[in-house]
């Protein structure tokens, strides 16, 4: 199996999407992606490696079938996993809907999933398990909830040392993941 050694960040934006646009940066889900971003160029250890910067940017002005989804084919080729931001701004997105079916149902990538909204280990799971609130939000991804199984999976809280852990988490990684299922980090 071939070396991946990127993280691939899924997040909705709105459409067109332009970086540059104040727009874009107003978007819960992008704004936590330029989060994980930051603490990555302040602390070089933060174990996050954007697979967004291995080949050329993508624009939603682009030709979908010739340019965006080729490139966002190739980086989820090269990719250990995948990191989805997912919250109650979330849209199902043309994009999204490839990254879930190609990285998840094509690639078998493990995932990531952050809620934003939420910071506590207690905001996902309790001693029943994942809670209602956040079930509730893979219905805004059907893509990926209806794939979610076939993969490891983790649900964490938007907190940058559990994150972190997600991220160093071999189970979570394509070329040593554990076997498929839901999983979160348990009370103390």
């Amino acid at each position: 199996m071939a070396y991946r050694s990127g993280n691939y960040a899924a997040f909705y934006v709105s459409e067109p999407f332009h970086e540059s646009n104040l727009g874009a940066s107003a978007t819960r889900d992008f704004a936590s992606y330029n989060l994980l971003r930051a603490w990555k160029g302040s602390d070089s250890t933060f174990p996050f490696n954007d697979s967004h910067n291995k080949n050329y940017n993508v624009r939603d002005g682009s030709d979908w079938e010739k340019t965006l989804k080729p490139r966002l084919r190739n980086r989820l080729s090269s990719s250990k996993n995948i990191v989805l931001f997912l919250s109650s701004v979330t849209v199902s997105s043309r994009a999204l809907r490839e990254e879930m079916n190609y990285g998840i149902g094509t690639l078998g990538l493990p995932v990531i999933v952050i809620y934003p909204e939420y910071s506590e280990k207690s905001d996902i799971a309790n001693s029943s398990g994942i809670k209602k609130q956040i079930k509730d939000l893979w219905d805004k991804l059907p893509a990926f909830r209806n794939n979610m199984y076939s993969v490891p999976t983790i649900h964490v809280p938007y907190k940058k040392q559990l994150i972190k852990l997600a991220l160093k988490d071999e189970g979570f990684m394509i070329n040593t993941k554990k076997s498929a299922r839901a999983s979160y980090y348990t009370l103390d």
